[in-house]
């Protein structure tokens, strides 16, 4: 019989994790990914807080953003999370935006407004198809989530607390006219999002290629290299597939 301190030893040594890595190793899901090639193919949304006066009480800023444009097509901001306040933001934005074709893909986290009875009885009824993040991943819904930094991190955000409902609707209004018609987004070659989402994006980027092959032709010393690629981004993924991140990746680092 071997001392009772070695077999503890070799049970530390030959534990079920050991013996049987495989079964005990976490199972890697891959995200389903959706390619949008127009407006209204993938929206993302999300849910964010908004500080008000009232220590530990917050609104609810709600966000459906259009991922080919990033044009942010609906919003609403609630005193609560409700699965019933999401689905008639999402009546609205497809009443907004003509949608009476199925097919369009909403993506979201796992949260209870986007995965309540509500909710999902609404999109079944619009022929909207829902799409949710993996458990425990935080950036498979990265679109809604870089758009709430550019939100909580660009220079108008008030410094304190909204006073009320009321002040944080009217500042979110402001915010989303700068957004959509004036902020020059850097992912789709420096339009706007409403300039994309209208389809007016090709002639304006074509313009700007024309304009900067004269500059190089009359001046070609003040360039070491291509003209900056203003070529429109024909197509947008969420979760993309290996193949196509790494394609991404070449182009990025070759611009």
């Amino acid at each position: 019989f071997f001392p009772f301190g070695f077999v503890s030893q070799l049970f530390g040594i030959f534990s079920l994790s050991n013996l049987f890595p495989v079964c005990c190793t976490r199972a890697v899901i891959k995200p389903k990914g959706y390619k949008a090639e127009a407006p209204n193919q993938v929206w993302s949304w999300d849910i964010t807080y908004l500080a008000s006066a009232v220590r530990g009480s917050f609104y609810y800023l709600y966000v459906v953003e259009d991922i080919y444009s990033r044009k942010i097509v609906c919003w609403e901001v609630r005193e609560r999370e409700s699965a019933e306040y999401a689905s008639e933001l999402i009546r609205k934005g497809c009443l907004a935006e003509g949608i009476r074709r199925e097919g369009l893909i909403l993506h979201s986290d796992n949260g209870s407004p986007m995965r309540g009875a509500t909710m999902l009885a609404t999109l079944q009824k619009l022929g909207v198809i829902p799409s949710f993040s993996r458990p425990s991943v935080s950036d498979d819904n990265p679109y809604s989530e870089s758009l709430f930094r550019t939100l909580k991190y660009c220079p108008a955000y008030p410094g304190k607390p909204f006073e009320s409902i009321e002040q944080a609707r009217q500042w979110v209004h402001r915010f989303v006219q700068w957004y959509n018609l004036e902020h020059r987004h850097s992912a789709i070659r420096y339009v706007t999002p409403g300039q994309r989402h209208g389809g007016e994006d090709t002639a304006l980027l074509e313009k700007r290629q024309r304009l900067y092959e004269v500059a190089k032709a009359r001046n070609p010393h003040r360039w070491s290299g291509e003209t900056r690629n203003w070529k429109p981004v024909n197509e947008v993924w969420l979760n993309p597939p290996k193949e196509i991140r790494a394609k991404d990746q070449k182009v990025g680092n070759s611009s």
